[in-house]
C-alpha cells in the first residue's frame, strides 16, 4: 500500500509518498480502506517538530481516517464494508489505516467520505471548547479566531445555533464571507482592522464573553484585551508558533479567566465528557442544522501540497487527502 511519511522534521517537503505493508487489525482493531484522510494543523506543528508529545520520525501523519472496513480484527463487533470515520491518532495519510474500534463514528450514505473526515477533530473540538470548557450561554457574545478554517467553521455554527452573537475573524473577505452565511455576526478581517478595536466598538466597550483561541502569541494577548470582566479564553492550539503568555494580575484585577483544551489528551484521560456531544452533532448534521465545510481535496501523494496551502492560509474549512 502507499504511505504518506515524515521523514525528517522540517518544511512540507519532508514528506515522501513510500511503500509499506498493509497492516493486518489486532485484538480490538479494524483496517480502514481509506477514502478520505483529514488534514489538521496538528500534523503541521508535528511535522515542523513542535508538537508537544509528537511522533518522532519516520512515521505517517494522520489523525482521521474516514471509508470503508476492510478487515477486523478478534472481538470486533464489526461487519467488513461499514462506513466509518475513525480518531487514528496517526497513520491516516495511507491507502490503509488501523484504527480502535472504540473509535469509529458511522458514516451515513448522505454524508461523502470527505465530510465524515472533516467531522471527529473538528467538530468534538469545536463543542467541547465552547460548551464544555467554555461555558457558552445563550446570548452570550464569542469571538472566534480563524473563523473560515476547519474548527472555526464548525465553532461558528455551533455558537450560532446556540444563540450567542458571533465574532469571526479571518485574513480575506472571501473567507469572511463564508463565515457570516454560517452564522458569523461580525466578520472582522484582521489584516485590515484589529479585532478588538471592532469588539470595543460593537459591545460599546464592555468585551465578549469568550474567546475560542487557537492562535496563541501577540493574539492570545489581545483576546485577553477584548474580554468582558469574568469572561474567559479558551486556549486550544497555538497556530502562530508562540504560546500565549498569561498575566495572572490582569485575570485577578479584571476577573477574567484562561483554559486550555486539548482534543488528545482529553480523549485519553475522559472520553465520556468529549463523546457526550456525539448524538447531538450528528443529529445536527443529518438535519441540516450544520454542515462539514471541505475547503479543498487533495491526492494522497499530494500531501505536501495540502500543508504548504494549510501554512499559507489558502484554504478554508476543512482539507481532505483522498487516496
Amino acid at each position: 500500500m502507499r504511505t504518506v511519511e515524515v521523514t525528517e522534521f522540517g518544511d512540507s517537503d519532508v514528506l515522501e509518498l513510500a511503500d509499506a505493508e498493509t497492516p493486518d487489525p489486532g485484538p480490538g482493531e479494524v483496517r480502514i480502506e481509506v477514502e478520505a484522510a483529514g488534514v489538521n494543523f496538528a500534523d503541521i506543528m508535528q511535522r515542523r517538530g513542535h508538537y508537544v508529545g509528537g511522533p518522532e520520525p519516520t512515521y505517517v501523519p494522520g489523525m482521521e481516517a474516514a471509508g470503508t472496513i476492510d478487515a477486523v480484527g478478534e472481538g470486533v463487533q464489526r461487519e467488513e464494508g461499514d462506513r466509518v470515520v475513525a480518531m487514528t491518532g496517526r497513520g491516516a495519510y495511507a491507502d490503509y489505516a488501523l484504527a480502535d474500534a472504540d473509535s469509529l463514528f458511522e458514516v451515513p450514505e448522505s454524508m461523502s467520505f470527505a465530510e465524515a473526515a472533516g467531522f471527529p477533530v473538528q467538530f468534538l473540538t469545536a463543542h467541547a471548547v465552547l460548551h464544555e470548557w467554555g461555558e457558552l450561554e445563550e446570548g452570550e457574545r464569542v469571538l472566534v479566531h480563524a473563523a473560515a478554517g476547519g474548527v472555526g467553521t464548525a465553532a461558528v455554527q455551533l455558537a450560532s445555533a446556540a444563540g450567542a452573537e458571533v465574532f469571526g475573524t479571518a485574513s480575506t473577505d472571501e473567507k469572511l464571507e463564508l463565515a457570516e452565511r454560517l452564522g458569523c455576526d461580525h466578520p472582522i478581517n484582521y489584516e485590515e482592522e484589529g479585532f478588538r478595536e471592532v469588539v470595543e466598538a460593537e459591545t460599546d466597550g464592555e468585551g465578549v464573553d469568550l474567546v475560542l483561541d487557537g492562535v496563541g502569541g501577540e493574539t492570545f494577548a489581545r483576546s485577553i484585551d477584548a474580554l468582558s470582566h469574568f469572561g474567559r479564553v479558551v486556549a486550544y492550539g497555538a497556530a502562530s508558533g508562540e504560546p500565549g503568555e498569561v498575566d495572572t494580575t490582569r485575570l485577578l484585577f479584571e476577573n477574567k479567566s484562561v483554559v486550555g483544551f486539548h482534543l488528545g489528551n482529553s480523549l485519553q484521560r475522559d472520553p465520556k465528557r468529549i463523546l457526550q456531544s456525539v448524538p447531538e452533532l450528528q443529529q445536527m448534521l443529518a438535519s441540516g442544522q450544520l454542515e462539514v465545510v471541505v475547503g479543498e481535496t487533495f491526492p494522497l501523494e499530494d500531501a505536501a501540497e495540502a500543508h504548504t496551502a494549510i501554512e499559507n492560509r489558502q484554504t478554508v474549512g476543512k482539507v481532505v487527502l483522498e487516496p
